[in-house]
């Protein structure tokens, strides 16, 4: 195989295949060994399943009930691109007996549409509105690891961590917002075996690309000097300025972000604390670093003494922090992408990084809803936040709360040693 997200080469045997994969997912659900022919993307998949304790022989929960469905579907992004959505893969998805299906980026399914016995089918796995397939909460999925792994994949039969998804085929790919980077969610396709093929995967990855595109015709005109810093959940910022897209590096990223936050300036001494643990660093160091930097700008938009930008900079980070302190928790969770240049250890940065996580964390406590603590407690950086597994915990119903205990528990005696 020359493609490790394609599940199936063109003209393998699908049944062939599907024998060898159940084979190769019973070694791992008893030894915890990965053999052949075990995809690298997918072992990867189960590892992080495993570490989340998704049950194998579980199904997805359903968290959005019809009218909450209905109100966060409709001021979603991606119900923008839904008739392009329909238009491109509708017809595709009732010819071949398959399901179109659209997610969030915390991959809650927001709309399943297609063949009607299908859908019958899937409704029994609950693949239906208002179910949350991340990975992290129903294991190996298409949508699921599209969205963890921000870039498209197939998954086949007992690919799938689930044993009740193993009948299944599926292939999904990420949709971004064309203006900040930020992922909204996946679009997915999931049938049965004629899915297991390169042009299927190919054909959502062209369908996702469509639906950026028309999102790009749908944002609003940049206005004149404006600049975008996109830097929450991601190593390298996002900067978007006189409508051109550059992808920083880890420490131009760094700089931006407290030149944003400051934008009456930081002196060289200042900011040459305020980036570098290491004290051995040399005033000579930054300068060269900011030359760097002005070279990828452009003369205008950098200055000096003090070291300032010459425009203002709207920041996701800000769009977070002026959201939670008018209340709006439900917008701020939404706009937060992850945290601040995780990577990053600049002290300014570990800072500020720190503060909107806490900040956000004690809303969504104080809050207590249960769709967003489980946001936050099933994504990468809330898993093994214990104040926020204890709040989800105590406000979930009654049949739902076990697998959040057993995850508090876990997480208790791991503290205490």
């Amino acid at each position: 195989m020359t493609d490790t997200w394609v599940a199936l080469e063109a003209g393998a045997d699908p049944v062939t295949r599907r024998g060898a994969l159940r084979r190769a997912y019973e070694s791992y659900a008893t030894a915890g060994r990965v053999e052949h022919p075990v995809r690298s993307v997918v072992a990867a998949s189960w590892r992080r399943s495993a570490r989340a304790r998704v049950s194998p022989e579980g199904t997805a929960r359903v968290e959005l009930s019809d009218d909450e469905l209905a109100a966060y579907r409709d001021a979603h992004p991606l119900a923008r691109v839904m008739p392009l959505f329909r238009e491109l893969m509708g017809a595709y998805a009732m010819d071949g007996e398959h399901l179109m299906a659209v997610c969030d980026a915390h991959g809650r399914l927001l709309w399943v549409e297609g063949h009607r016995a299908t859908r019958l089918l899937a409704g029994r796995m609950n693949f239906v509105p208002g179910a949350r397939w991340s990975e992290a909460v129903t294991g190996t999925n298409a949508p699921g690891t599209a969205i963890a792994v921000d870039r498209p994949v197939q998954v086949f039969a007992a690919e799938h961590f689930q044993r009740p998804v193993h009948p299944w085929t599926c292939a999904a790919a990420p949709v971004h917002d064309p203006v900040s980077g930020r992922l909204l969610g996946a679009v997915d396709i999931t049938g049965g075996d004629r899915l297991a093929h390169p042009h299927s995967l190919a054909f959502v990855g062209a369908v996702a690309r469509a639906a950026e595109s028309q999102l790009a015709l749908f944002a609003p005109p940049p206005d004149a000097g404006a600049v975008r810093l996109t830097a929450l959940g991601r190593d390298e910022a996002l900067l978007v300025a006189d409508g051109r897209k550059l992808r920083l590096s880890p420490r131009h990223s760094e700089i931006l972000t407290l030149l944003a936050r400051r934008p009456e300036g930081i002196a060289g001494d200042e900011l040459l604390v305020e980036l570098y643990e290491d004290e051995s660093v040399t005033p000579v160091t930054l300068r060269a670093e900011l030359s760097r930097l002005r070279g990828l700008l452009g003369p205008g938009l950098l200055r000096s003494r003090p070291y300032r930008l010459a425009a203002p900079v709207e920041s996701d980070y800000d769009t977070v922090t002026r959201r939670l302190a008018s209340g709006a928790v439900t917008s701020a969770m939404s706009a937060y992408a992850g945290p601040l240049l995780p990577a990053s250890r600049a002290p300014t940065v570990v800072r500020l990084r720190r503060r909107l996580a806490d900040q956000l964390r004690a809303a969504l406590i104080a809050r207590g809803d249960p769709g967003l603590l489980a946001d936050w407690a099933y994504s990468p950086w809330g898993e093994d936040d214990l104040p926020v597994w204890r709040a989800l915990a105590s406000v979930l119903p009654v049949p739902q709360r076990p697998a959040a205990l057993a995850r508090v528990r876990e997480l208790d005696a791991w503290q205490r040693r």
